[in-house]
């Protein structure tokens, strides 16, 4: 340690004395040879030490060599950036984005958090990559091609369909869905609902036995709770084309119990007025939710002479022969091209009624009756309707409990008829010289592109032979699709291995 302290000391004193001995020298010269003019000092150009640790040159040195060898002018942010990022920053508070340029308007909306308020970003931002970053952030799959290929109104749909089912009557405040109407209405046109919550109900005080017979049974007894009333709200949206609705709750588990699937006779007035007074509803559906007669009646009266209807879907309900007979009442009254009764418990006397308004209707385009029971009686009904209507493209009578009167009377239909392209007969008894009837009628029919026979106990060869008048069918629509100036005649077509079902 003394001999580190010891070494720059004997350093700088012989570095000291060197320098008196030269300026001695100087001197001496100077008075030998008398005065002399002044002349400018000059400084010799440093010498390239041979180390960092130079005596000599080490503070030089420190004035020419930057202390970070990485630091240059292009790492400096420029001005726009720094505006770009406070704008970011503070766009909650202050959102400045019209006034700017289009790149710079491209930059901040690269850089802004999904998480923003939509009381800040609903009304000015417009850009389609925004909110697709907002939806992939809230759902990991989304189908934007179910919402017009828009990821704004794919947002918006979805976050108001939210807020629906999570609402607890009586509990939840409607400010929480209403609020959000001068937001929403310009881009929400669908609305489909699968789940609508009902009061919370608290449990019942214990009998104490005090009470009358009557009494008790009157206290005893548990009131239905009313859903979340849907008027206020599709009143706001002035561009709902769409609303499909089911009354349950989704994954109760133990907590199941039946009330939780009521469609209330109120819950049913409120639907009613609210799908009249909605102008612009082109597609109504109400599935799974117990709707009966009475309350199909109630629906289907306030949808008489709606301007814009154009499908009706009741599937997956408790609707009879009343129910139908209302239907076929609305066929008369609006202008409907998709009709579906699918599941529900339609009889003979319900097909006839909707056959009665078949035969003198010219807009509906599609009838699905599947898993009903008209028996031959409603199907040979609906095939003489299908003799004069000249509109009707898709019929479904699957599971129907038709049998070969009704296969005879159809095959004629197909003889006649030029507007058919789709039959569905599968899960029926059809029954052998059923499905010879119904080959024979293909033989003459020219329109007809699917036939359903699947689980009809038809015979394999005539399923065969009608699926190559199918194949037939289909080529000659196709090049009457590709030449359509001229007629072209059906093209003999070898059938499918597998009958076509």
């Amino acid at each position: 340690m003394q001999e580190t302290l010891v070494t720059p000391t004997l350093s700088v004193l012989s570095r000291s004395s060197i320098t008196m001995q030269d300026r001695s020298s100087t001197a001496g010269q100077a008075s030998s040879t008398g005065p002399q003019p002044s002349r400018p000092s000059v400084i010799p150009p440093p010498s390239k030490s041979k180390g960092w640790k130079s005596g000599a040159n080490v503070r030089r040195m420190r004035r020419i060599i930057a202390e970070d060898p990485e630091w240059s002018l292009a790492i400096v942010p420029l001005l726009t950036e720094l505006c770009i990022q406070h704008i970011v920053e503070n766009f909650q508070n202050n959102p400045i984005l019209k006034q700017l340029l289009p790149e710079h308007q491209q930059k901040v909306l690269n850089h802004l958090s999904p998480d923003l308020p939509l009381t800040v970003t609903a009304n000015l931002i417009d850009d389609e990559n925004y909110w697709r970053r907002c939806c992939m952030q809230r759902w990991p799959v989304c189908h934007v091609a179910r919402h017009g290929g828009s990821w704004k109104r794919l947002f918006f749909e979805r976050h108001l369909e939210n807020l629906i089912k999570h609402f607890i009557p009586s509990t939840t405040d409607p400010a929480v869905i209403l609020d959000l109407l001068p937001f929403c209405r310009n881009y929400v046109r669908r609305l489909r609902v699968d789940q609508f919550l009902p009061p919370v109900q608290l449990p019942l005080q214990p009998w104490n036995g005090e009470l009358s017979d009557s009494g008790s049974e009157a206290e005893m007894e548990q009131p239905t709770g009313d859903h979340y009333q849907l008027r206020d709200l599709v009143a706001g949206l002035s561009h709902l084309e769409e609303l499909d609705l089911v009354y349950g709750v989704k994954d109760c588990g133990m907590n199941f119990e039946w009330n939780l699937f009521l469609f209330t006779y109120q819950d049913c007035h409120s639907l009613a007025a609210t799908i009249k007074a909605c102008h612009t509803l082109k597609t109504f559906r109400l599935t799974r939710s117990k709707v009966d007669d009475d309350k199909a009646r109630i629906l289907i009266r306030s949808l008489l002479d709606h301007p814009a209807l154009e499908e009706l879907d009741l599937s997956h309900n408790l609707i009879g022969d009343r129910g139908a007979r209302a239907a076929a009442k609305l066929l008369s009254h609006s202008h409907l091209r998709v009709l579906t009764l699918a599941n529900n418990q339609v009889r003979a006397p319900g097909a006839q009624s909707l056959a009665h308004a078949l035969a003198h209707n010219t807009n509906l385009i599609s009838l699905n009756l599947r898993l009903n029971c008209i028996e031959d009686e409603g199907g040979q009904a609906l095939a003489h309707a299908l003799q004069t209507n000249k509109c009707l493209t898709t019929l479904h009578l699957g599971g129907n409990e038709l049998s070969e009167p009704t296969a005879t009377l159809l095959s004629q239909v197909l003889t006649v008829n030029t507007t058919l392209t789709s039959i569905n007969l599968s899960c029926n008894h059809i029954g052998l010289d059923g499905g010879k009837q119904l080959l024979e009628g293909m033989s003459d029919n020219k329109t007809l592109l699917e036939f359903d026979l699947r689980l009809s106990d038809v015979a394999q060869e005539s399923e065969y032979l009608i699926g190559q008048a199918l194949c037939a069918n289909r080529e000659a629509a196709r090049q009457r699709a590709l030449n359509p100036s001229h007629f072209m005649s059906p093209i003999t077509a070898k059938g499918p291995e597998n009958p076509v079902g």
